[in-house]
């Protein structure tokens, strides 16, 4: 009799426990069905980018600022935005989009490296018109070459690459200065427009984000700046209907502006007035990209107050509130009709 008591309160028990495991496995499968409800079966899948882009800052070795730009500071301001990007979370790589010293000496860009160094996040760089030298001091080779040695991030052979930072994205990476002779316009040569268009051709549905120091599009008018071969490299953009968002800088100034399925954001100065940086999140769903462009200016105050009285016009550096922080949506399998 004790023994089949025994035997009863053993069943009992184990019935106890299969059924705290029951309701245990019922309720972490209702919790994925929620996750994977709101975001899977609906179409809201989500893989997130999040990176910083530096342009234009002119890091110098000067004591007295030049015309417009704070070289005298610039190295002031170099820190403050590395320090910024290292205090933000999350952050998948930092690009650098040209003009990275003021004038392109190999000790220059050694210094460069010394800053840069700095962040806690990966790095890319490409090169622009200051940090070039058409006859001498710094060529494109050994401007490939002090990359390579310095920045344990780039593994690259040529001063134009690509990469897959995430599943969902694809990094390109191009090079439109000319280097046969002293000019601030940049030309896209037919190996890179070649490259470009194997590189799209090869990205399936991904979002595609292209780093480079002279706009596409200009943000204003100015001949001396432009990309001369504008419309090659349109030409060739306009045969894809990915989500396409081109960061550049070069023009000192705060834009952005859409181009159907074309996003293109030119980003202002370090250097110069608004002496800004940007953080962007893009989300990459489905159906759609969704990017975040924040606006980030430099927490050195009073020398962004020197620099606004440097410029004229600051308004046009400066930008609209929609240049500055915006959300823009592209809807994927679109075309570029506008």
């Amino acid at each position: 009799m004790h023994r089949q008591n025994k035997r009863k309160k053993g069943n009992l028990f184990s019935k106890i426990l299969n059924t705290i495991f029951t309701l245990t496995v019922a309720i972490a499968t209702a919790g994925i069905m929620i996750v994977y409800t709101n975001n899977t079966a609906i179409g809201k899948s989500v893989n997130v980018l999040r990176f910083a882009q530096i342009s234009d800052d002119h890091l110098s070795v000067e004591k007295v600022n030049k015309s417009y730009r704070m070289t005298a500071s610039s190295a002031q301001l170099l820190d403050d935005a590395i320090d910024v990007i290292n205090e933000t979370p999350d952050l998948d790589f930092v690009f650098f989009t040209g003009d990275v010293i003021d004038v392109p000496y190999e000790k220059n860009l050694r210094l460069f490296f010394d800053h840069a160094n700095r962040l806690k996040y990966k790095y890319y760089v490409v090169p622009g018109n200051h940090d070039i030298c058409y006859g001498g001091y710094l060529d494109k080779k050994r401007f490939v070459k002090m990359l390579n040695e310095y920045n344990p991030t780039f593994k690259f052979k040529k001063t134009y690459y690509s990469f897959s930072p995430k599943v969902g994205y694809k990094i390109i990476a191009l090079d439109p200065i000319i280097d046969t002779k002293i000019t601030a316009q940049g030309e896209l040569p037919k190996e890179q427009l070649e490259f470009l268009d194997l590189e799209l051709s090869r990205s399936g549905n991904n979002t595609v984000l292209i780093f480079m120091h002279v706009p596409l599009k200009q943000p204003f008018s100015s001949d001396s700046h432009r990309l001369v071969n504008a419309e090659s490299m349109y030409r060739i953009l306009r045969k894809y209907n990915n989500p396409i968002a081109i960061f550049t800088g070069h023009y000192h100034t705060t834009k952005v502006t859409q181009d159907g399925n074309i996003l293109h954001v030119s980003t202002p100065a370090l250097i110069s007035y608004p002496n800004a940086f940007r953080i962007v999140t893009v989300k990459n769903y489905k159906d759609k990209s969704v990017f975040s462009i924040e606006y980030m200016p430099t927490r050195l105050k009073e020398i962004q107050k020197k620099a606004k009285l440097l410029v004229f016009h600051s308004s046009m550096y400066y930008g609209d509130e929609d240049d500055r922080t915006v959300t823009i949506t592209i809807d994927k399998g679109k075309n570029n009709d506008k």
